[in-house]
């Protein structure tokens, strides 16, 4: 695919995909399926991940959907709150060993061989997702002070 081609699919899909977060998040009223949803997300980030110059900070692959509804006290979460990444393929799996072998390798205070071709074995459990809602839940002392949804990530 060219450049140009995928700039103009990748405009269609961030209105699209904007429209039906809106619709989930904001309206409680989806009009499409999670799987579907996934989908075009899922195509969206294959197509900036061939084309990274044409991501900009705005494209749903960059932030969480939906966004703080009136009425609620907001909450600024400490540590931003982010979606769960779906993997459809083994393909994807491999993909996120990588970036977690990655990461762990990156971080200094671990003294464990994560080079590709170790023999460490990292374990992971592996669930179908269930879409819902996200909560924060923050105590003080062992004690409840204060429950929050994930908002957009950052404010709830």
């Amino acid at each position: 695919m060219d450049k140009e081609i995928a700039k103009k699919r990748i405009d269609e899909l961030r209105d699209i995909l904007e429209y039906h977060a809106k619709k989930y998040y904001d309206e409680d009223e989806p009009e499409i399926s999670d799987f579907e949803y996934d989908m075009l997300m899922n195509e969206l980030k294959n197509l900036e991940k061939e084309f990274p110059d044409l991501i900009t900070k705005d494209s749903m692959t960059q932030k969480v959907g939906g966004h703080v509804k009136e009425g609620f006290s907001q909450v600024v979460h400490e540590v931003p709150l982010q979606s769960l990444q779906d993997v459809f393929s083994i393909e994807e799996l491999i993909e996120f060993d990588k970036r977690v072998r990655k990461q762990l390798k990156s971080n200094k205070d671990t003294d464990i061989d994560l080079s590709e071709g170790s023999n460490v074995e990292l374990n992971y459990v592996v669930e179908t997702k269930i879409d819902g809602l996200s909560v924060s839940l923050e105590y003080v002392n062992g004690e409840f002070v204060r429950g929050a949804t994930r908002g957009n990530g950052l404010i709830r």
